[in-house]
């Protein structure tokens, strides 16, 4: 068992720099592809480790991968399928003999990923690399100025206002801990923490990036109109926010908007 674990903590950063570039393939691939990857790669590392690791070891680094390549999924049934594929199949083929409590891992795992009380907030869609592209034109800051992406994810939209903003001090929220600290390592440059979107204080910012989805909206709105300062900014992407008029808009391709909203702003 300790062998196991010091395999798997030793090789831990070789994994994170072989992961990442290999997840974010997935989400540029047509579906089904992504899920057959997913599963391949489960398989493999399950494999791989069988020499090296006690068959609960193996199967939990194989169901943590699966687990993270679900984030890819585009909607909610895709990352079911992603995630529960290599469980699932191990569990028809009969591979490996694990005790019961063992195949709690990938609930376990999936609750980690994705906390129950996050599932009111948007499913992970990255930022795309360009959204932000000229925002720092319509929103000029002062060198220094503290910019949040609330419900940072993997770190896309961090990276983007890093783009936008290379000068500005900026910071995540995410309630998920593993995301949290995936985007950690993506955004060493960023001061990321692990915390509920909704009960951050929004205050000190000047700006606040989201990337919600429409039945979260109003209550961005309130607390936005609640916590940040006259003159704070508010920005949006895709989704309009109910009852402000838009300060300005960035036209994406594929119609999508950035939607830029100034604090005090003017109701409909």
């Amino acid at each position: 068992m300790l062998s196991g674990v010091a395999c798997a903590y030793t090789a831990a950063p070789v994994v994170t720099h072989l992961l990442l570039p290999a997840m974010s393939l997935l989400a540029r691939l047509p579906w089904p592809l992504p899920a057959l990857l997913a599963w391949a790669l489960a398989w493999l590392v399950f494999v791989a480790l069988q020499p090296v690791a006690s068959p609960v070891w193996a199967v939990s680094a194989a169901c943590v991968l699966a687990a993270l390549a679900s984030l890819w999924g585009g909607n909610w049934w895709r990352r079911g399928l992603i995630a529960a594929g290599f469980p699932l199949a191990l569990a028809l083929t009969g591979w490996v003999s694990l005790p019961a409590w063992a195949w709690l891992v990938p609930l376990l795992l999936l609750l980690a990923v994705y906390p129950l009380n996050a599932w009111r907030d948007a499913p992970l869609f990255p930022t795309p690399h360009a959204a932000l592209q000229g925002l720092s034109a319509q929103v000029p800051l002062a060198p220094g100025a503290r910019v949040l992406d609330a419900g940072c994810g993997l770190g896309d939209g961090l990276m983007a206002l890093r783009r936008a903003y290379p000068q500005a001090q900026l910071e995540g929220v995410e309630w998920s801990w593993p995301l949290r600290v995936l985007c950690g390592l993506r955004c060493p440059w960023a001061q990321v923490r692990r915390t509920d979107m909704w009960e951050h204080d929004w205050s000190g910012y000047a700006l606040v990036y989201l990337f919600q989805r429409p039945e979260t909206m109003p209550r961005a709105v309130g607390k936005a109109l609640a916590e940040l300062a006259p003159g704070a900014w508010l920005v949006s992407l895709e989704f309009a926010a109910p009852g402000l008029l838009p300060q300005a808009q960035l036209r994406l391709p594929g119609g999508r908007v950035v939607w830029i909203y100034r604090v005090p702003v003017k109701a409909d």
